[in-house]
C-alpha cells in the first residue's frame, strides 16, 4: 500500500482537528482566538461563536448575497481572493509574470487532450484563497458543467515564494478539474487546486469526488444537463487555496483584473466576449 505524502498527512490530521466539535467553552475560544490572529472580517458572516466547529468557522456561508452584474457580458469573480496572476494561454502554457509558467496539458492531465488546441491563445487567471477569506466558490458565468476529474497528489502550500519558485506547483498538487460549455459553446476549465491544511475540496453536486482521501487513481465524472447561473454555489475549501480559470479563446477578457489585486466574490473581473 502507497503512503501518503507528507503534506497529505499533515493536511489529513489538520482536518481532523478542525472538524472536532469541543465543549462550546473551548470551541468558542478557539474560533475566536482562530478570527483574531487571522485578521478575519466577520462583518458579512455570523459571529464567531455560532460555529460548532473551527471547520464550520472555515465554510462559514454569507449572511447575504452580494449583488453582481447579472448581464450576460460580464464574468464574476467566483471567490474571495488575491489575483497572483492572469494573461494568455500560448506554446501550451499560462506564462504567469511573476510565478513561474505551468504547463496546461500537466495541469488538465490525459482526460481534456482534445481540449488543448482550444485553448491555445485563450486566457487564464489565478485566484488565491488565503486562509482568512471566504472559502466558498461560486459561479463566474452562465454554464453547463461536461465533467469533473480529480486527480491525486501531494498538497504543498500555495503561497507567493513557492510560486515563484517551485516547478509546476499546481501540477503535483491534489486538484479537481470542472470541464465546462459557455456561451456559445465554448469551453472553460474551473480548477480547484489542493493546499497544505487544505482538509477537502467538496463539489456541491457530486459527493463522489472525495479529495485528501487514500484514493491514488485519477477519477472522472460526466454530467448530463448540469447548468449553473451565474453566481451559484458549487462548492468550498476546507481552508484557503487557490482557483484557476482557463477560458478559451475569444470567450472572456480579463480586462478589469490587475496584479495583487483582492477580489470579492461577485465583483465584476471582465467581459464575456
Amino acid at each position: 500500500m502507497s503512503k501518503k505524502h507528507y503534506t497529505s498527512l499533515a493536511s489529513s490530521l489538520f482536518g481532523k482537528f478542525a472538524n472536532r466539535e469541543n465543549p462550546t467553552s473551548l470551541q468558542n475560544l478557539i474560533n475566536k482566538t482562530y478570527v483574531k490572529s487571522m485578521g478575519l472580517d466577520m462583518s458579512r458572516f455570523d459571529a464567531p461563536q455560532s460555529y460548532k466547529s473551527l471547520n464550520k468557522l472555515f465554510i462559514r456561508a454569507l449572511k447575504k448575497m452580494p449583488k453582481f452584474d447579472k448581464k450576460d457580458d460580464v464574468i464574476i469573480s467566483p471567490v474571495d481572493a488575491l489575483i497572483t496572476d492572469f494573461g494568455e494561454i500560448y506554446e501550451g502554457k499560462a506564462y504567469q509574470i511573476k510565478g513561474m509558467s505551468y504547463d496546461i496539458k500537466g495541469l488538465l492531465g490525459s482526460n481534456y487532450l482534445q481540449d488543448l488546441e482550444l485553448l491555445e491563445n485563450g486566457s487564464f487567471a489565478n485566484f488565491y484563497l488565503s486562509p482568512k477569506d471566504y472559502h466558498r466558490y461560486h459561479i463566474p458565468l452562465d454554464l453547463q458543467v461536461l465533467s469533473a476529474t480529480h486527480i491525486p497528489g501531494k498538497l504543498y502550500p500555495v503561497n507567493m515564494p513557492l510560486l515563484k519558485n517551485k516547478l509546476n506547483l499546481f501540477i503535483e498538487n491534489e486538484r479537481v478539474i470542472l470541464e465546462c460549455l459557455a456561451k456559445d459553446d465554448k469551453k472553460l476549465f474551473i480548477v480547484l487546486v489542493g493546499a497544505l491544511n487544505v482538509g477537502k475540496m467538496v463539489l456541491t453536486f457530486d459527493d463522489r469526488v472525495q479529495t485528501n482521501a487514500s484514493a491514488k487513481e485519477v477519477t472522472h465524472y460526466k454530467y448530463d444537463d448540469l447548468k449553473f447561473k451565474k453566481g451559484d454555489l458549487f462548492g468550498w475549501f476546507e481552508m484557503g487555496s487557490t482557483i484557476v480559470i482557463l477560458a478559451q479563446k475569444d470567450l472572456v477578457d480579463f480586462d478589469k483584473l490587475q496584479l495583487n489585486q483582492k477580489v470579492t466574490f461577485g465583483d465584476s473581473i471582465g467581459k464575456v466576449l
